[in-house]
């Protein structure tokens, strides 16, 4: 198939191969993608049941019909997609990282720890899951490795200024002050918004 050069040649090549081969789950797939682009939702979620029903073990066609969901709020439903996907292909990462962000937001940290390690698993360079992970661990006091896992995460992107800020956190809640103000402040020169709680508590430290 040639190369389209603009959105709309490729949803025309995508619905040529559809009208030539109507089984085809990549080519319903493909024109979902193109669909979300332009932000035609319902075209989309119907091309994306279509691949589901040509190939049911289409994985990342789960994993978008759980992104529509979530744009629309429905977190059970995001959830519920993103488990079909990861039971249609086990070592899906992004579908366990997409489990473990929903039950975070949910409030089911211990759920939301046990889906993120298993995306890291699968991808040990999953850098959204590793963020997640290490606010989890946060959250249940796990500190230790709440900091080790941001950590990991500075290393791959030395510019993420969300991971010195969690960082920074989790040092204060160690009682680690001054990595607490050091990485505070690299958040901070980095752009990134700050809670002025954080702030007000390290002032006395400095």
């Amino acid at each position: 198939m040639p190369q389209a050069n603009n959105v709309e040649e490729y949803i025309n090549q995508q619905q040529s191969a559809i009208a030539s081969n109507p089984d085809c789950g990549n080519s319903h797939y493909n024109l979902a993608v193109a669909y979300l682009g332009q932000k035609k939702y319902q075209e989309a979620e119907n091309e994306l049941h279509e691949a589901i029903s040509c190939s049911p073990n289409l994985a990342e066609a789960y994993v978008q019909l759980g992104g529509i969901r979530l744009a629309q709020g429905d977190l059970e439903g995001c959830l519920d997609y993103n488990q079909r996907a990861v039971k249609a292909r086990a070592g899906f990462a992004e579908g366990w990282g997409n489990i473990g962000f929903v039950h975070m937001q949910l409030g089911n940290v211990e759920e939301a720890i046990a889906a993120l390690e298993k995306a890291l698993r699968w991808n040990q360079k999953f850098l959204q899951a590793y963020t997640t992970l290490a606010n989890a661990y946060l959250a249940v006091g796990r500190i230790e490795e709440s900091i080790e896992t941001n950590l990991k995460v500075i290393e791959m992107a030395p510019d993420f200024s969300v991971a010195y800020n969690n960082l920074a956190i989790a040092y204060l809640e160690n009682g680690e002050f001054g990595l607490a103000i050091e990485n505070i402040d690299k958040a901070v020169a980095m752009g990134y918004d700050v809670a002025p709680q954080v702030l007000e508590e390290l002032n006395p430290h400095r």
